[in-house]
């Protein structure tokens, strides 16, 4: 068939021509969202789940219709190695000029600016990495003490009295959340905090690999009590089916029932990998209905580019005993395991193995499900380290 008319969008964060199964969550953020606008009680929302099942899809599309409804909205990735306060300023400081524009320099709009300003000073002290120049000289006294906590927090409260004076409410949309430090997720909840008792509109809608649930829990304790953590996993088979059937109806070409029924089982319904398949077993098939052959051809030029891309990516980025121990996991199989199975497979003690184990966590290649347990944050990685390593690997 055409490649031209190819339907199916794999990529990172790229939405899909179908974004099926998701409906729920999607409203059930647009009504938190409303609340908080309201001046009524919601939780911050933190999207938890393994690579490749649509959190950055979904934080985009929450943050759309929140735009479009007329929120103040800031949408960041918190990368490895940089400082989420400070990637906050940038898009914060444009949002504030916004308003403070639309609001005839209002008070509280100024007064927000103010504090920013102060908050940025303060930064500038302490790291020494920022570049930005700002429109009003800070307020003394106000975000500007050079403790994070107090700051953000005195921070987050000008800016939500700004919002509030608009009728608005400010949203921020961070990805990769796992990858903040400890000392800035802790002041970033202290801040939501203060700003929810006080029922100011400002909010947190963010994604993260699953070991985000206990970083904040570590960070605050009170954390459970001021975020909702729905867990985005792979489709249902209805919605799976959709995903891949949807957009091929709409260019009059089908699926044989067990040809998709394959895709399904290849994939284990998740949605990046559907989209990977969905593409090759267009690319494969001459034309409609699309077979069984052609879904096997797929599979084997799908298997290929994610062997030479999405997994290899994650896997050079690897000191050489982290792939040691993560392809004792593989020889295990999928996963969950026991932290004990694992360094009995690498022929170690736990205590020797655990530094590595804790690395490649912080990397976001594995996380722990329950106390004890070790599991990958990528689907399929198992088959993949089993298809490149033998095992032992020196």
């Amino acid at each position: 068939m055409d490649p031209r008319l190819n339907p199916y969008a794999p990529g990172a964060g790229t939405p899909p021509p179908e974004l099926a199964g998701r409906d729920a969550l999607i409203e059930g953020a647009a009504i938190a969202l409303d609340r908080i606008r309201n001046g009524l009680a919601a939780k911050s929302m933190l999207m938890v789940g393994l690579r490749g099942v649509g959190k950055t899809v979904l934080l985009n599309r929450i943050c759309d219709d929140a735009r479009g409804r007329g929120f103040t909205t800031l949408l960041l990735e918190a990368p490895e190695d940089r400082s989420l306060p400070v990637l906050l300023i940038p898009p914060l400081h444009a949002a504030l000029v916004r308003m403070n524009r639309i609001a005839a320099a209002s008070d509280a709009a100024r007064r927000a600016l103010k504090a920013l300003a102060g908050f940025v000073s303060a930064i500038k002290v302490g790291t020494g990495d920022l570049d930005i120049s700002l429109d009003l000289a800070p307020e003394r006294g106000l975000a500007d003490s050079g403790n994070l906590d107090a700051d953000l927090t005195a921070l987050l409260e000008s800016v939500g009295e700004a919002a509030r004076d608009q009728n608005t409410a400010m949203a921020l949309f961070v990805d990769e959340l796992q990858y903040v430090e400890e000392r800035e997720l802790a002041a970033l909840i202290a801040a939501l905090h203060r700003v929810a008792q006080s029922s100011l509109p400002v909010t947190l809608v963010g994604a993260g690999l699953p070991q985000l649930v206990a970083r904040t829990a570590s960070a605050k304790t009170y954390s459970e009590r001021l975020f909702t953590f729905p867990e985005i996993g792979p489709l249902d088979s209805g919605s799976a089916r959709r995903a891949i059937e949807a957009p091929a109806r709409r260019l009059d070409v089908a699926f044989q029932p067990d040809a998709l029924e394959t895709v399904l089982q290849n994939t284990q319904r998740y949605p990046y990998f559907l989209q990977e398949w969905g593409k090759h077993c267009w690319d494969c098939a001459k034309h409609s209905p699309v077979t069984a052959a052609d879904v096997e051809s797929a599979t084997r030029q799908a298997t290929a580019e994610l062997d030479a891309s999405f997994f290899r990516a994650r896997s050079d980025r690897l000191a050489p005993s982290e792939k040691r121990y993560l392809r004792a996991m593989a020889e295990l199989g999928g996963g969950p395991h026991r932290s004990g199975e694992i360094a009995q497979v690498l022929g170690q003690s736990v205590r020797v193995v655990a530094p590595t184990r804790a690395k490649l966590i912080n990397k976001g290649m594995i996380y722990s499900p329950a106390h004890g347990d070790t599991a990958f944050t990528v689907p399929l990685f198992d088959a993949y380290l089993r298809r490149v390593m033998t095992f032992p690997e020196g």
